[in-house]
Formats: C-alpha cells, sequence, structure tokens
C-alpha cells in the first residue's frame, strides 16, 4: 500500500481496468478497481460487471453489505427488531389475523420472502465472479 495524501473528502476510484472476460457467464468482465481512500492509502480491489459502471455499482454494493453485515453481527438487537416488526405488521393492521390460518400463510411467506431475498441479493454481488 501507498501512503499519498488525499486532496478529497471523499474516497475515490482513481483507476479501473479491464482484465479478464467470465468464462462461466458470458458477457461479464473482471475489474481491477484502484482506490485512494481519505487516509493516503491506495489499493485495488476486484469488482465484476457487465460494463465499468455496472462492476463499480456492484463493488460499491458489496462494501455496504458488508457494513451492514458486520453492524448485524455486533447488534442482534437490530435484526430482532426488523424480525419482530415483519411479524407484528399483519397483527398491526388486521387485528383479528392473528387467530386465523392467514397468519400463519403470512408468517410461511415472510420467511421465505426474506429468505429469497437475501439469496437473490447475494446472487447479485457474485455474479461474473466465477
Amino acid at each position: 500500500m501507498v501512503k499519498k495524501k488525499s486532496k478529497y473528502e471523499r474516497r475515490r476510484a482513481i483507476e479501473c481496468k479491464i482484465v479478464e472476460r467470465s468464462k462461466s457467464n458470458p458477457g461479464y468482465c473482471k475489474y481491477d478497481v484502484t482506490i485512494a481512500e481519505l487516509d493516503g492509502t491506495v489499493h485495488t480491489e476486484p469488482a465484476y460487471g457487465k460494463d465499468m459502471q455496472d462492476a463499480l455499482s456492484r463493488l460499491m454494493n458489496t462494501e455496504r453489505t458488508v457494513k451492514i453485515e458486520k453492524k448485524m453481527e455486533r447488534n442482534p438487537l437490530i435484526f430482532f427488531i426488523v424480525w419482530m416488526a415483519v411479524m407484528a405488521i399483519p397483527v398491526i393492521v388486521h387485528g383479528d389475523l392473528t387467530y386465523t390460518p392467514w397468519f400463519i400463510l403470512y408468517m410461511f411467506g415472510a420467511f421465505t420472502a426474506m429468505f429469497v431475498f437475501a439469496g437473490l441479493w447475494q446472487s447479485y454481488l457474485e455474479k461474473g465472479q466465477k
């Protein structure tokens, strides 16, 4: 890592070059993105996408996802509150829904939707990496 004084207030992608085309996902490429941090360090991260803009977008989404995962690991109360909110919405909206089969169907649907969303998000982030 090279130490340089940064003249910007935000992180910057200072260089992005194409490395290779993906063999398993046609149309996707691997890029090496050189990032200048605020403290002056410069490092290179791999990014995958259909074009350079898509690769940078995926890299930012991956970094954002990692940041959220770290927060969730450090503070499981956030996950618990979100979970309780998902389970409490039908009771708040429809007070009599608690004692019907629709409540059970909603719970299974909510579980399924959360896992499907998480799987699709992970698939989106990893597309083109292999």
